[in-house]
């Protein structure tokens, strides 16, 4: 098992108001499960994500990564476990414009021991693994939202991390786009990556194997619930299996 909650709490505090962002939620998620998280604004899916990415710490309750609690760690404990164990994805891609596509790649080695040309091999293998061996020396605004996107997943993959966090991966790209970045996804989960990705949309949570619900701070429904509905809405020339 690669992550285990058990009645994970978070409380903010504004002013004097406290806000109860998670209720008790008691999870676990297997290495090379394909998971998407879903919920209404207000779900408590962010304050989740946060948590399972190591960027935020719970109020109460346990989170175990990889049979250890991150409760239990310090900052710099932490640090590493989302530089090496956890690959992240964000919407608005975080590329820095100035670098090329294979630097944006070498950032979580940047300050790892081996030199620039062990950097450049792995940047070069997670380029090629994402369909971008030929983008390694444009830059972002030489590449399309797509390609972006890639890059940005070819970065998240680079430490061979025991999970992929992606947060609202293709909420940016049109349609077309967000299905290839999709394609990319399960590819990496054929590979046996673990990958979990927070999405509103529907047809988005419909590419994972499993979707958890969240209402109220609460998992409100845990299951493979949007996949039949998927299969029947998705053209046959699509390669979508039944």
């Amino acid at each position: 098992m690669i992550i285990q909650t058990r009645n994970l709490r978070k409380i903010y505090r504004v002013g004097v108001e406290r806000i109860h962002a998670l209720r008790g939620i008691n999870l676990a998620i297997e290495a090379n499960e394909f998971v998407a998280i879903m919920g209404a604004s207000g779900s408590g899916k962010s304050t989740l994500m946060n948590i399972i990415g190591c960027l935020d710490q719970a109020t109460d309750g346990q989170y175990i990564l990889n049979g250890k609690d991150t409760s239990r760690m310090s900052g710099g404990e932490l640090a590493v476990v989302r530089n090496q164990q956890i690959g992240f994805v964000f919407q608005s891609f975080e590329l820095l414009p100035r670098m090329s596509a294979a630097r944006n790649v070498e950032l979580p080695m940047i300050y790892a021991k081996g030199g620039w040309r062990k950097r450049r091999k792995k940047a070069r293998a997670a380029l090629e693994r994402v369909g971008l061996g030929n983008r390694m020396t444009h830059k972002p605004n030489q590449l399309s939202g797509g390609q972006k996107q890639r890059v940005a997943i070819a970065r998240a993959i680079l430490n061979n991390p025991a999970i992929v966090l992606a947060d609202e991966p293709t909420g940016n790209l049109d349609s077309a786009t967000a299905s290839d970045i999709m394609s990319v996804f399960q590819q990496l989960h054929a590979e046996g990556q673990t990958i979990i990705i927070v999405t509103h949309e529907d047809d988005i949570a419909a590419y994972c194997q499993r979707v958890i619900h969240l209402k109220d701070g609460l998992v409100d429904a845990d299951g493979p619930i949007f996949r039949r509905a998927r299969t029947s809405q998705m053209p046959a020339e699509a390669g979508v299996p039944a």
